[in-house]
């Protein structure tokens, strides 16, 4: 038996790992199309909150700092979320996620639009981003489940990151459209009502979700280890703020630079070639069979989009700006992929959801700061002067990647990663 099953991944091991093999899953589109239908709004919010704040206060600072409680809302309870998912089953925490969203996003916009405070769209904000519904996770851990063991796991990363960043094409530009063509509210308005029919539909998909572990006598296991106890986790979960430095960073510096030009409708089409440039970088990663190790992958990867950032302060047009914004999304998607891969060899697949959700709000987090910051230094300082968060971002997360690159070791197989996780695999005892 044992022969049979090794002669089986050593085949799997040496054809090639193609998209048109991940595509012919079995059940693998009955979640693609409502997950990315699910997904999409989530590449708008930001931006629709940036462009409708600063609209009815005329402040980047104000529109940042909104935008960024949102973001650090969904960073605290993203993770949160995806342990209740790894609990308890997907279906039952999306269902209540998409419909609280829903509701409070249509708040967030009445409050703005009606002229409220700043501490009232803040205390709206909260709820808006504690909801955000965790798709891309969720979708990569049904992955997990149909691939498991399978060569190619890492061909998945690279789709999803892909997908990921074609909503990141297209959300920012219908995002910019509504906003700027039919009413500063109409974006997040959308965002609202996509989230509840796309959230809904993708939770109606209950044969794919990764089964809940139970014990042997059928009762939902109670003791769950963090994810986050991993020390590899804590690492990534660096790596992935500076990565959301630079997208909080060009989200506000973009759209201040355009307004700047007296070119507001160019702001999704330059946030739409910066995304544009991670999705073909992901679709290359992912249609190569690397023989490097992900560990050293992601340090190179990282070097780069450091470099690339750092470059952004010193654009002048719009030209160059979308040239330097094209380079620096290329760069994302090699380190985006590689740190999602590394999640496989690094959690016990009992709590890959939430580990997931780490990385994802890790991002929020990121962006969310960047926000913040990007947004005080297109106020007070000069234009464009928002492009220097993105720098920062990425060279303190790649000086502790540098420093903790040991961590992101797997574990050995066999071995348990963290106790209490519940999920053991039996094995055959002489």
């Amino acid at each position: 038996m044992a022969s049979t099953v090794t002669t089986s991944k050593d085949s799997a091991a040496t054809s090639r790992p193609g998209y048109g093999r991940l595509l012919r899953t079995c059940g693998a589109w009955t979640f693609l199309l409502p997950g990315f239908a699910a997904r999409q709004p989530f590449a708008m919010l930001t931006l629709s909150i940036v462009l409708l704040v600063q609209h009815t206060t005329g402040s980047y600072g104000a529109a940042g700092a909104v935008a960024a409680v949102t973001g650090v809302s969904m960073a605290l309870f993203a993770p949160y979320t995806g342990r209740l998912a790894d609990r308890h089953g997907q279906r039952a925490v999306l269902v209540p996620g998409v419909l609280v969203h829903a509701a409070a996003g249509l708040g967030l916009t009445a409050l703005a639009l009606n002229g409220a405070p700043l501490w009232a769209l803040f205390a709206a904000a909260v709820p808006t981003g504690a909801s955000v519904p965790q798709v891309g996770p969720m979708v990569r851990a049904r992955w997990g489940v149909r691939l498991k063991g399978s060569p190619l796991m890492a061909t998945a990363a690279a789709f999803e990151s892909v997908t990921d960043e074609f909503t990141f094409v297209v959300g920012p530009l219908l995002a910019t459209a509504l906003c700027t063509t039919v009413d500063p509210s109409a974006g997040l308005v959308a965002e609202a009502a996509l989230t509840l029919v796309g959230g809904l539909l993708f939770a109606a998909q209950k044969g794919t979700q990764p089964p809940v572990a139970t014990s042997d006598d059928g009762h939902t296991r109670v003791r769950h280890a963090s994810a986050l106890r991993v020390p590899g986790v804590r690492v990534l979960i660096v790596t992935f703020l500076g990565i959301g430095s630079v997208f909080g960073g060009m989200q506000v510096s973009l759209a201040a630079f355009t307004e700047s030009i007296g070119e507001p409708g160019l702001n999704g089409v330059l946030y739409g070639v910066f995304a544009a440039g991670n999705m073909l970088a992901g679709l290359v990663c992912g249609a190569i069979a690397w023989k490097v190790a992900p560990q050293r992958r992601l340090i190179v990867a990282y070097a780069a989009l450091a470099l690339a950032a750092s470059a952004l302060w010193t654009a002048d047009s719009a030209l160059l700006l979308g040239a330097l914004g094209l380079l620096v999304g290329m760069c994302i998607a090699p380190a985006l992929i590689t740190g999602y891969t590394l999640v496989e060899s690094l959690v016990p697949a009992g709590a890959r959801t939430e580990a997931f959700t780490w990385l994802t709000g890790a991002v929020a987090l990121g962006q969310a700061a960047a926000v913040t910051v990007a947004g005080q230094f297109e106020d007070r300082l000069w234009d464009g002067a928002g492009f220097l968060v993105p720098m920062g971002g990425t060279l303190l997360a790649l000086a502790t990647l540098l420093a903790l690159r040991s961590r992101l070791a797997g574990a050995p197989r066999g071995r348990t990663v963290a106790r209490g996780m519940g999920h053991r695999e039996p094995v055959a005892v002489d």
